[in-house]
């Protein structure tokens, strides 16, 4: 119950056609503008629940009611894939000092030019035969920033940089990415030091999918979220014993965890506007019909909401308030003119720039339906509600991204694209020039890739690992300290007594690992990380050479 403060709701009455009465709390939404009832027990599927209350306005009294039915939910099976390592591994780098660490490669194939933007690389790998996935951070150079490697059978999406209670913080997605094409699981923000500081968590009795976590200024957070429901699809051409995945997205209160928003695609848009058609034989429990297949949000300014559906092909604008469609750029029931070049499929990324031009990654498959994917600016001129493509970003070799995607403005205006199902990352001038690009590992995908500058320094120590000494030589050092991003150099102190060591080399960081040639044989060793300025940043454990 959203657009009144909590202490001018009273009289809360909530009560299942099937389960009666409901008794439960009224607790209030952090920002001050409402609350939500939470029920003692649970619903049925199926039945009918009204709810009736009274608002206290200075007016005075005034009643309100509303219902809604409650879905048959369909539980999906696990067929989650499941990371097994292969005996010969590719594609993954491996480091002395932190053995517990394989983190996919990065090959960078065009070095960044010098007036590409200096900002590290975000992605989220998905885990291959080849090794784990995880979030991961690079420079444009390819070196390893972080990387945090996650179990069989859970994946990482949407990495990026957001603010958060007024600071930067590192917010993803990870959980199951199941095979029907959406995620269960949860969102993540941490902190600069890599401290996990808060969990976002869909809430009635959905979970958080992996499209979208995008954080507002008022405390909240904007998520998708995917709703198996088994029904009769007779009507529209499939099973009557079937089953659809509606399109939901929600606005949870980050402070209490309460959901002040929730949006179904099923209750605004025509399941006859999906391109994919119901078959015979399809739509069933365990691989419901995605009819819509939401995949981005962008909140916009004046109360709108602009949400991009893959399977219809559209772009839409919702009233905040009411969830109503307001446009729909391309797709079936497009309320404005698509201009030459601006009709999308299968796309992903919708985003409004500050002045009101609009990006998207149209994928173009899967299928084929455009010659390749591309990148897209488009504007709308709202005197003839014609669309006209501004810019084009396009691959070369073409590619043909079937799924996934993103399009990032950066603040010089260059444009980075994440080219989902293809292993790249590039960054384009506003003329066209590619200016820099990386390729994943072998086999290697991430949904999203971003740019931005990130500073962190971890809770943990720097790692330090010797290598038996050779005579003549005493050996070497290998250290590293995952998601540090201001160490320039490493100092050695070496001694013959664990409490009583000395500075005895310092030599500049060359990548995430660092291998430092001993003049001594300590035996006892430690490393200090500095920054530019000769700042002590962090110290390894003391260690003595094996």
């Amino acid at each position: 119950m959203l657009g009144v403060p909590a202490d001018e709701i009273s009289a809360v009455s909530v009560t299942g056609s099937r389960t009666g009465a409901h008794q439960g709390r009224l607790i209030a939404y952090s920002q001050g503008d409402g609350a939500s009832f939470v029920s003692q027990r649970p619903f049925t599927a199926g039945e009918r629940v009204t709810v009736k209350g009274t608002l206290l306005l200075a007016g005075g009294r005034r009643p309100f009611a509303y219902a809604f039915t409650v879905a048959d939910e369909d539980p999906l099976p696990d067929r989650t894939a499941k990371y097994t390592a292969t005996t010969s591994p590719v594609g993954i780098q491996r480091f002395h000092s932190q053995p517990e660490l394989p983190a996919p490669t990065v090959r960078i194939t065009t070095a960044a030019t010098s007036s590409a933007v200096p900002a590290d690389i975000f992605v989220a790998a998905y885990a291959t035969a080849n090794g784990p996935g995880g979030p991961m951070i690079f420079e444009n150079n390819g070196r390893l920033v972080w990387f945090k490697s996650l179990p069989s059978k859970i994946s990482a999406a949407n990495l990026q940089v957001q603010r958060y209670l007024g600071h930067p913080v590192l917010t993803w997605w990870q959980g199951r990415a199941l095979p029907q094409g959406f995620g269960e699981g949860e969102g993540i923000i941490d902190n600069t030091s890599y401290q996990q500081i808060a969990v976002v968590h869909a809430g009635n009795g959905l979970h958080e999918d992996l499209h979208e976590l995008q954080l507002t200024p008022d405390g909240t957070a904007l998520i998708t979220t995917y709703d198996p429901i088994h029904c009769n699809l007779s009507a529209v051409g499939g099973p009557a014993n079937g089953a659809i995945t509606d399109g939901v997205f929600q606005e949870i209160d980050l402070k209490t965890g309460l959901v002040r928003r929730e949006w179904h695609a099923l209750d605004h848009v025509s399941i006859a506007d999906a391109y994919p058609k119901i078959n015979a034989g399809e739509a069933r429990t365990a691989f419901p019909f995605d009819f819509f297949h939401i995949n981005s949000l962008d909140s916009l300014p004046n109360g709108r909401v602009m949400i991009s559906s893959r399977n219809t092909w559209t772009i839409y604008t919702l009233d905040e308030r009411t969830g109503e469609v307001l446009t729909r750029f391309g797709g079936k029931q497009s309320t404005v003119t698509m201009g030459p070049g601006t009709a999308t499929a299968w796309q992903h990324d919708a985003r409004t720039l500050p002045n009101g031009d609009v990006t998207v990654f149209d994928n173009g498959a899967e299928p084929k339906i455009h010659p390749y994917s591309r990148g897209l600016v488009e504007r709308l001129d709202p005197s003839t509600d014609t669309m006209t493509r501004l810019a084009q970003y396009s691959h070369s070799p073409p590619l043909s991204a079937g799924t996934q995607g993103n399009v990032q403005t950066l603040p010089s205006g260059d444009t980075l694209i994440g080219w989902g199902a293809e292993p790249y990352v590039s960054e384009y001038s506003p003329t066209g020039q590619l200016l820099f690009e990386a390729r994943l590992s072998t086999g290697g995908q991430s949904y999203r890739a971003f740019g931005f500058p990130w500073t962190a320094q971890p809770l943990s120590n720097p790692r330090i690992t010797l290598a038996p000494a050779k005579a003549p030589s005493a050996g070497v050092a290998y250290v590293s300290w995952n998601g540090a991003t201001q160490v320039a150099s490493w100092r050695v102190l070496a001694g013959r007594d664990s409490g009583q060591l000395t500075p005895l080399t310092t030599v500049a960081r060359t990548g995430f690992e660092t291998a430092i040639p001993l003049a001594s044989r300590g035996p006892w060793f430690q490393v200090q990380a500095l920054d530019s300025g000769g700042r002590v940043l962090g110290s390894s454990a003391v260690t003595r050479t094996p």
